[in-house]
């Protein structure tokens, strides 16, 4: 009986570590998407503006294509460790 119990909580903790590791790959995943629609939106906006804007957004762009490329990285380590 003991043994079993032991077995069980085992399973349940690498189950929910597992789980634990594939959530956050998730909200990494979509971190990324968001800040590569705000990238997409800040360029737009740096097509239409002239001046010091056009500047300033296109610079925007730059920072959240970079954050986004942070978070894919941290997605794609998170789902790597949830397979290994």
């Amino acid at each position: 009986m003991l043994r079993k119990l032991f077995i069980a909580l085992a399973g349940t903790a690498l189950v929910s570590t597992a789980l634990a590791q594939v959530v956050d790959a998730v909200k990494e995943t979509g971190k990324a998407a968001a800040e590569s629609t705000k990238q997409g939106a800040d360029e737009a906006q740096g097509a239409v503006h002239s001046g010091p804007k056009k500047a300033l957004d296109k610079t925007k762009g730059k920072v959240h294509k970079a954050k986004a490329k942070y978070h894919r990285h941290k997605a794609k380590a998170a789902a790597d460790a949830a397979v290994h």
